[in-house]
């Protein structure tokens, strides 16, 4: 072969080489923000689970805040996103990974997009019928997003109960780490807590079937979804649920390695 032809297929290679890293090299982010004393007002008026930590554990919660806020893009579709909007947003995404400080948060998340009300599968209308869907995880051309319906994010925080829309879809996030939303996160659990978790599900949703629960029905949907159903009730009232289900308690516990009972340990 000629040096001809190896210069050239070299300068080939280069330019591919070159064109490949223009495409998919990681975006520059943004500044970092700073923190907003309006945050904390925010979150101490209307996030219970940041209530409830002790100084120094706020004091994360709001770092973890800024980070966030510097690589999720929150867009309001028919409606105006206000302070109150992305502080929830962000809440939501903060909560379920805040007993793993190493994890980049959601490294595949880019934007949220917060509709003015729920809104259609497969269209995403928030007009005429069938305007059912409060939260989903983008796929397809959406990937990247997470879409949530305001009045639901907001219902979540402002008048908690057992249900916390924003915190639902986060945790469907987290399941996905491990490349399947399938109601285990293997990325996260402990090998050794797989088939107890397993297990538990099963028994869980026999539970609910029987009338014997008070987790939602939509629980039953599928693994991922008891998942997120049993989390949202999990963070959102942790002593209701550590009351009503102590072995699902303990077991999540473990899962999201955070002690919400304040024992000193994860789990009973």
């Amino acid at each position: 072969m000629s040096y001809a032809l190896i210069y050239s297929a070299l300068a080939v290679v280069v330019v591919f080489g070159l064109i490949t890293y223009l495409i998919f090299r990681p975006k520059p982010l943004p500044p970092l923000p700073e923190f907003r004393p309006e945050w904390r007002d925010i979150l101490q008026a209307h996030v219970s689970y940041y209530q409830a930590l002790p100084a120094a554990e706020k004091e994360r919660f709001e770092e973890r805040l800024r980070y966030f806020l510097q690589r999720v893009k929150i867009t309001g579709i028919e409606t105006d996103i206000e302070e109150l909007d992305r502080v929830l947003v962000a809440a939501s995404g903060i909560i379920p990974t805040f007993g793993f400080p190493q994890w980049n948060q959601y490294p595949k998340l880019e934007e949220v997009l917060v509709y003015r009300t729920t809104f259609r599968q497969g269209d995403f209308s928030t007009e005429g019928e069938d305007r059912r869907v409060a939260g989903m995880v983008g796929g397809g051309f959406m990937n990247g997003k997470l879409l949530l319906s305001k009045p639901a994010l907001r219902q979540g925080f402002l008048h908690a109960g057992r249900g916390n829309t924003g915190i639902h879809e986060f945790v469907h996030l987290m399941d996905k780490a491990d490349g399947e939303t399938d109601g285990i996160p293997r990325y996260f659990l402990d090998h050794t807590y797989v088939v107890p978790w397993v297990a538990m599900i099963h028994q869980q949703m026999e539970a609910i079937e029987a009338g014997e629960s008070d987790l939602d029905d939509y629980a039953l949907t599928n693994k991922a979804e008891f998942f997120a159903v049993a989390a949202e009730y999990f963070f959102n009232r942790p002593a209701a649920f550590a009351d009503h289900h102590p072995e699902l308690f303990d077991l999540l516990e473990k899962v999201f390695q955070q002690d919400l009972d304040d024992d000193g340990h994860l789990g009973a």
